[in-house]
């Protein structure tokens, strides 16, 4: 496949690393730089795009490739507000969108097993859930778009929680999930899910010991993508 790389910074690069050892061909590599370089491409010598950028472009990336009539995979996180109507767009343009806060196969077992528990902890009293994510220093989003997606996972199955708050902000509500976001370096991630009680606490967790299983799934991702039309995402790709 013709891929065109949109970000080009340690995942974009590793990305096009593991493609290339796939038989892939890179199209492009644009970063904010020589974002002026879109337009000379030839949308039809592209198969797929796939977009790990910055909050600040995605919106306008994902636009860009549906107005040419590109697929478009992406993991950029951090402009989750507008992700409906990128998603509606998508459809009206009879594009192809694929999202994922996470392409490592294991996190997203992560994520069923979280959903699960929720649903246990949520016929039992006593227990207080929260969620700590740690990344690396140059991660500028959060939380994370893997922490919101847990989140999100709980809250679907909690009846006990209606929505989440970054754990130093104030909180108006005992119904608001607490999320602490650390920044340590040389951290690919860390996600913990606590439940807490005064008699024991219930931890699961998941750690990255590399960018390599993100890297690795955007890529496969984008395999499975080439010649379907819609919006996408990591539980179609797994049959989850």
């Amino acid at each position: 496949m013709n891929i065109l790389l949109l970000g080009y910074g340690k995942m974009g690069q590793l990305i096009g690393e593991i493609a290339e050892s796939r038989s892939h061909h890179l199209a492009g590599k644009i970063t904010i730089e020589n974002r002026d370089e879109l337009d000379q491409l030839k949308p039809e010598n592209i198969d797929v795009a796939i977009e790990f950028s910055q909050p600040e472009a995605a919106v306008e990336n994902f636009e860009w490739c549906f107005e040419k009539g590109i697929p478009v995979v992406s993991g950029t996180t951090g402009w989750l507000s507008e992700k409906s109507r990128i998603e509606n767009l998508a459809i009206e343009k009879n594009g192809t969108f694929f999202y994922a806060s996470n392409f490592s196969i294991g996190v997203n077992i992560f994520f069923k097993v979280n959903q699960f528990l929720a649903k246990l902890m949520n016929e039992t009293q006593g227990y207080q859930a929260s969620i700590e994510e740690i990344h690396h220093t140059a991660k500028k989003d959060a939380p994370s778009g893997t922490a919101i997606t847990l989140a999100e996972g709980i809250i679907q199955n909690h009846h006990s929680y209606r929505k989440w708050n970054l754990s130093d902000e104030p909180s108006d509500s005992e119904l608001s999930l607490p999320i602490t976001s650390k920044r340590i370096d040389p951290a690919p991630g860390t996600h913990i899910i606590r439940y807490q009680s005064e008699i024991d606490d219930i931890e699961i967790s998941h750690t990255a010991h590399s960018r390599q299983g993100f890297a690795l799934g955007a890529v496969l991702v984008s395999e499975w993508l080439k010649d379907r039309k819609g919006v996408f995402s990591m539980d179609d790709f797994l049959s989850f």
